[in-house]
C-alpha cells in the first residue's frame, strides 16, 4: 500500500469537471458556449447565474475537501468566476398580480432578486473565507454597471462591499418578517434563502462576529408560524405568496432536493426525509438510479399513501405508468434540472452508493462530452426515451451540478458549516504556487497530468526545518527550510501520472 493512499486523489472525472469549470471562465465576456438557459431571458432555474454559483461551490468544496493546499489553482478560478457572476446578464423579476407596472430599479441586490443576491454574497464569503483575501471588503470592490446602450435612463453604477450587501439581504429578510427574501416579487422561496444563511455564518468566522445566531432564530420562528417547511405532500413546500400569506406546495423533487443539498444547518432534519423524499421520482434499474416523469412520479407516491404500495415494486410502476398514460410527463413549459438537484442532495445526505447508481445512469443516458479537457453533459430536450429512462439534458445539470456531485463529499456542506476557514489557519498553512489550470496540467493529489514539460512548484509557508521531495514513492531531495522561504521543485510531467510529497524529516 502506497504511503499516498491515506490522502483523497480526484478521478479523472473530478479533475475533468474542474477543467471545464475553468474552460468557461476563462473565456472572453459575453461568449456563453454550452451555458445557454432554456429560457432567454435568464428568467429559468438554468439561468447563467445559477450555472456559474454551483461551479463556484464546486471548486470550492473541491479546495476545501480534498486539495486545500492547492491555493494558487482555486483562487484564480474563483475570481473569474464571480466576475462572471457580476456581468448585467441576470434575472428578469415579473409580478403576475401586478395591476400596473411598479416603478422600476436598475440594481440588481437591493430588494427582492435573493436567487441573485443570495448566490453572489455566498460566492464572494466563500472565496474570502478560503483564501484570508480581503479584497471585497474594499470600497468599490462589487459593482454592478448598469449601461444598456438604446434605453434606460443612461449608465447607473451601484457599489457594495461584502459586508454592505450582507446587511442589504439582511434588510430584505426584516421586511418579510424573516421567512426570507422575495426572489421574484412577492414569492419567497425556501431554497434561494439557504445560500445567504451559509454565507453569513462564513462570514461570521472571518470577521470573528455573530451576526447568524440572531438571524437563524428569527428564521425558524417565521417559518414554524407557517407550520414547518415540509408540505402536506411530503415535499418542501416550494414558496409563500406574501401579499396572500399563503404557502404553496411543490409538486415535485426539484427544489427539495436543492433546498436539502444547502441546509447544513439543519441537517439531522434534512437527512430523516431522504428516503421519504425520493420515494416516486427515483427508481432502480439494475445498477443505476432511473429519475422518473413528475406525474408518474405523483401517481406512485399516491398508490403508496392511498394502497399502502411499495413504490420501488415493479408492479407499482406499471400500475402507475397505466393511470397516468396520455398525460403530459410535466406541468411547466421547461424542464427542470431536476436531475442535477438530485445528484447535489444525494452528494450531501445520501447514500455514496445511490449516488455512484445516479451517475451511472448519467455516464449512459445523458451524452458525456470531454472538450479541451474538460467533462460536461451535452444538452438533450427530449427527457424519456420510450423505454422510460430519463435522457434530458440541459446546461446547468451538465455544466455545474453533476460536477458539484462529484466533487463534494457526504456532509461537505455540514462539515463547511461546522468548520470554516479562519483567517490565521489559512495564513499558517503550507500551500502550492507557481502554476494554475491555464498552463494546462491538472492537479489530482498533489499530482499533475498533462503533456509532457517541466512544471515549477513552490511551496510557501513550510515551518523552519529539514524537508523531503518524494516523487513517486522515492526520496529524492532532502532540503532545509527557513523562515518565510519558499521551496521551489522543478518536476517533469507527461500523460502518466506522477506522485509528488514533501515531507518532514
Amino acid at each position: 500500500m502506497s504511503r499516498f493512499d491515506k490522502h483523497p486523489k480526484l478521478t479523472r472525472e473530478q479533475a475533468g469537471h474542474i477543467r471545464h469549470f475553468h474552460n468557461l471562465a476563462s473565456l472572453p465576456d459575453g461568449e456563453w458556449p454550452h451555458i445557454g438557459s432554456q429560457e432567454p431571458g435568464q428568467e429559468w432555474d438554468t439561468a447563467y447565474r445559477y450555472q456559474i454559483a454551483t461551479m463556484a461551490y464546486a471548486a470550492g468544496a473541491a479546495h476545501y475537501h480534498p486539495l486545500p493546499l492547492m491555493r494558487g489553482i482555486f483562487k484564480e478560478l474563483m475570481l473569474k468566476q464571480i466576475n462572471k457572476m457580476l456581468r448585467r446578464e441576470s434575472g428578469v423579476r415579473v409580478d403576475p398580480d401586478l395591476k400596473e407596472l411598479r416603478k422600476p430599479w436598475a440594481d440588481p441586490v437591493c430588494k427582492e432578486n435573493i436567487m441573485y443576491s443570495g448566490h453572489l454574497l455566498l460566492m464572494i464569503s466563500l472565496y474570502t473565507m478560503l483564501f484570508a483575501d480581503n479584497r471585497f471588503d474594499k470600497q468599490d470592490s462589487i459593482v454592478f454597471n448598469w449601461n444598456p446602450l438604446f434605453w434606460g435612463r443612461g449608465p447607473e453604477r451601484f457599489s457594495y462591499t461584502r459586508l454592505s450587501l450582507q446587511q442589504t439581504i439582511i434588510k430584505g429578510m426584516e421586511r418579510e418578517n424573516w421567512l426570507g427574501v422575495c426572489c421574484e416579487p412577492n414569492l419567497v422561496f425556501i431554497v434561494c434563502n439557504q445560500f445567504p444563511l451559509i454565507a453569513i455564518r462564513y462570514n461570521d468566522a472571518t470577521d470573528k462576529s455573530h451576526t447568524l445566531p440572531t438571524i437563524l432564530l428569527k428564521y425558524q420562528a417565521a417559518w414554524a408560524q407557517k407550520n414547518g417547511f415540509v408540505g402536506t405532500n411530503g415535499l418542501f413546500k416550494a414558496f409563500v405568496m406574501r401579499r396572500h400569506d399563503q404557502a404553496v406546495d411543490a409538486d415535485d423533487i426539484s427544489h427539495t432536493a436543492w433546498a436539502i443539498a444547502f441546509m447544513p444547518w439543519n441537517q439531522d432534519f434534512v437527512k430523516s426525509l431522504y428516503a421519504s423524499t425520493g420515494s416516486g421520482f427515483l427508481q432502480r434499474c439494475g445498477d443505476r438510479i432511473n429519475l422518473n416523469p413528475q406525474a408518474l412520479a405523483n401517481k406512485i407516491r399516491e398508490l403508496v399513501k392511498t394502497e399502502n404500495a411499495e413504490s420501488a415494486a415493479e408492479e407499482t410502476l406499471h400500475k402507475a405508468r397505466t393511470l397516468v398514460q396520455g398525460q403530459p410527463m410535466m406541468n411547466r413549459p421547461y424542464m427542470s434540472p431536476t436531475f442535477g438537484y438530485v445528484a447535489q442532495w444525494m452528494s450531501e445526505v445520501g447514500d455514496k452508493g445511490d449516488l455512484e447508481a445516479l451517475l451511472r445512469h448519467a455516464d449512459r443516458f445523458l451524452r458525456p462530452r470531454w472538450e479541451s479537457g474538460g467533462l460536461f453533459y451535452a444538452r438533450c430536450d427530449v427527457n424519456w426515451n420510450e423505454d422510460g429512462d430519463f435522457t434530458g439534458g440541459e446546461a446547468y445539470t451538465g455544466n455545474a451540478r453533476i460536477g458539484y456531485a462529484r466533487l463534494n463529499v457526504r456532509d461537505g456542506q455540514k462539515m463547511m458549516w461546522d468548520e470554516p476557514w479562519e483567517k490565521e489557519e489559512v495564513e499558517g498553512r503550507p500551500w502550492v504556487d507557481g502554476f494554475g489550470l491555464e498552463s494546462g496540467v491538472d492537479c489530482l493529489r498533489g499530482t499533475w497530468d498533462g503533456e509532457r514539460r517541466d512544471v515549477g512548484l513552490r511551496v510557501n509557508k513550510l515551518p523552519e526545518g529539514m524537508w523531503g521531495v518524494c516523487i513517486d514513492g522515492e526520496l529524492t531531495r532532502v532540503v532545509e527550510a527557513m523562515e518565510q522561504e519558499f521551496l521551489v521543485l522543478d518536476i517533469e510531467v507527461s500523460g502518466e501520472v506522477v506522485d509528488v510529497v514533501v515531507i518532514k524529516v
